[in-house]
């Protein structure tokens, strides 16, 4: 059985608690809500500085354009913040990709601002645990295997992206780009609070149909209108019946309609679907546009689709199970206990994943109740998951193979 080894222990002896744990504090204590434009700048530039300590090439890649669907029916361009590109010796024959996210869920005008200590371990703050923690376990696991000179035969890149919490629309592009002819991608979102990561994931796709119909007075001539939003309530229902094992669908919203003596020409739909396998999302997609065309044809109305399934499933593949089993022998060497569960959450590990690059996305920290004002972090596990990381980047450029 594998142990550490001196010449390991003494690169991971360097990670150093109260440096991350005061990088998680300055980083949380600033807003960076994925609309929040400032303040993604602002913690673009507090990353980019606390990455210069790698020996690589440091750029802001600007986000793709992205289109948004509002409540009467137009289509808006979304402006998402540019995205932080670090890239470390990319002559090298060997290549691995670390990802993790800097936006948060908490917009500049949530209540949600503020850090405290629940207690001596546990800090409550925005974005500490997903992922500002997981963002601090990446640098000082990279920097410590750098200042033992343990990845010189190595070449990688890391992308912080500044819309991963709305799906990465304006990065999926680049997060594709980045992942070809990379060996393995280590991703930051954070584990379970008892160290359990995620494994297979499902899929997600979100769509926004646009129903256009005829309006008439509703007491005078109702027939001779066209009602949209009664269309936009059949196709909910018909959509929700695709639900079976394997595919969640969930109609989220109606919008539309007007006084109560109109014909309501305009009605938007909005639907997240949850597939478990990419089989399932080609029927989907198929189901789909079968039904919104029924739909159309028997209520006489136009409808528009928009959207896409922007998270595609993430199986565990054979190369997968390669890279879990190798954290797994990293952290027993450690004395942690590595284990993974199916989740039914998405992340950009799920975009790697569909580029046929082995992936393990919940490298960061041990907390909980992310996405809620009650979201922690375990301040414990910064170290202890900075040097799982480190172990297993170190053994992965030494190994040059799964």
């Amino acid at each position: 059985m594998q142990m550490v080894t001196a010449s390991e222990r003494q690169v991971l002896d360097t990670i150093e608690h109260q440096k991350m744990l005061d990088q998680v504090q300055a980083w949380a204590a600033v807003n960076s809500g994925s609309a929040n434009l400032d303040g993604l700048a602002t913690t673009a530039a507090m990353l980019a500085e606390a990455f210069s300590v790698l020996p690589g090439d440091i750029a802001f890649a600007d986000p793709e354009a992205v289109d948004r669907v509002l409540t009467d029916g137009s289509v808006q361009t979304v402006t998402h913040g540019r995205h932080l590109l670090i890239t470390v010796r990319p002559e090298s024959s060997r290549q691995l990709l670390f990802t993790g996210h800097m936006d948060t869920v908490f917009p500049v005008d949530h209540a949600f601002q503020r850090l405290q200590w629940m207690d001596d371990g546990t800090l409550n703050g925005p974005g500490v645990a997903d992922m500002k923690g997981g963002i601090a376990v990446m640098l000082a696991a990279l920097q410590a295997a750098e200042q033992a000179g343990k990845l010189e035969g190595t070449g990688y890149q890391i992308l912080i992206n500044s819309d991963e919490e709305v799906g990465s629309p304006s990065s999926a592009k680049l997060i594709a780009q980045l992942a070809q002819d990379k060996l393995a991608a280590l991703t930051y979102e954070p584990a379970l609070p008892d160290g359990t990561l995620a494994g297979e994931r499902g899929g997600s796709g979100n769509f926004s149909i646009i129903l256009s119909g005829k309006s008439a007075h509703a007491g005078r001539n109702p027939d001779d209108g066209r009602n949209a939003v009664l269309a936009a309530a059949d196709l909910a229902l018909r959509l929700k019946r695709l639900s079976r094992e394997g595919l969640s669908v969930n109609p989220a919203r109606i919008e539309g309609g007007g006084p109560n003596n109109v014909v309501p020409d305009h009605a938007i739909l909005r639907v997240n679907f949850r597939p478990r396998t990419p089989a399932i999302v080609t029927q989907t997609e198929n189901d789909l546009r079968r039904i919104v065309a029924d739909v159309e044809r028997e209520h006489d109305v136009r409808a528009h689709l928009h959207g896409s399934f922007g998270r595609p499933p993430k199986p565990i593949d054979s190369e997968t199970a390669k890279l879990f089993e190798l954290v797994k022998q990293c952290g027993s060497d450690l004395g942690l206990s590595i284990a993974w569960r199916s989740s039914g959450g998405v992340c950009d590990g799920n975009n790697i994943a569909a580029c046929g690059v082995p992936v393990v996305d919940t490298m960061g920290v041990r907390g909980g109740n992310i996405h809620s004002s009650d979201e922690y972090l375990i301040v414990e596990s910064l170290v202890e998951r900075a040097e799982l990381s480190a172990l297993t980047i170190m053994r992965l450029s030494e190994k040059g193979a799964l």
